[in-house]
């Protein structure tokens, strides 16, 4: 993890590049075992989901041409894609509310250490 505190503004930071890719965020949080989980989920479900595309599209050209039809894409391909991605965004989702969270503590702790203003002690009597 980094060395200086996290603030609430690079908390979403990294919750937007956790939307654009799941697990970048993460990442660059300093989260890396999650950020590499996240992204290993999102893109073995994006090739076994895109295996199971190109197969189907494959079959849909060969039915157009009035070709001999290949035999239908497994099954598991799409489902077990969608399963990976799924599992992927749901702990990006868990990996960005821990990030918010620990923004807040972070927040909370860091205002405790802040000196009062000067304008805001009460004037020192005059003296005659």
């Amino acid at each position: 993890m980094s060395e200086t505190p996290l603030t609430r503004d690079r908390a979403w930071a990294y919750v937007l590049l956790n939307l654009s890719i799941p697990g970048w965020g993460s990442f660059k949080a300093g989260r890396t075992i999650a950020g590499i989980g996240e992204m290993i989920f999102v893109f073995a479900g994006l090739l076994l989901f895109g295996a199971w595309f190109f197969q189907w599209m494959d079959r849909v050209i060969q039915s157009e041409l009035d070709e001999t039809l290949p035999a239908a894409p497994s099954a598991w391909l799409w489902r077990a894609g969608v399963t990976c991605i799924v599992v992927s965004w749901i702990w990006t989702t868990a990996t960005c509310i821990s990030l918010v969270r620990e923004a807040k503590v972070n927040e909370r702790e860091s205002s405790k250490n802040i000196p009062p203003r000067l304008s805001d002690l009460p004037k020192p009597p005059k003296l005659s």
